[in-house]
């Protein structure tokens, strides 16, 4: 069985190699935003009871 010859597809994995690890994560981090919580009150709001018009 003959090997394949690498010519023709290495230097395009290569390539693709290093746009996929060097150029893409750079431009991907700056579509992502810091995700920073504000507190929380920690007060509970008071809820009121339904009037039901019926009763």
């Amino acid at each position: 069985m003959p090997q394949l010859n690498p010519a023709p597809w290495l230097l395009f994995m290569g390539l693709s190699w290093l746009v996929f690890a060097a150029i893409v994560p750079t431009k991907v981090v700056k579509y992502i935003e810091n995700y920073n919580p504000a507190p929380k009150n920690i007060s509970q709001a008071k809820t009121r009871t339904w009037i039901w018009p019926w009763s």
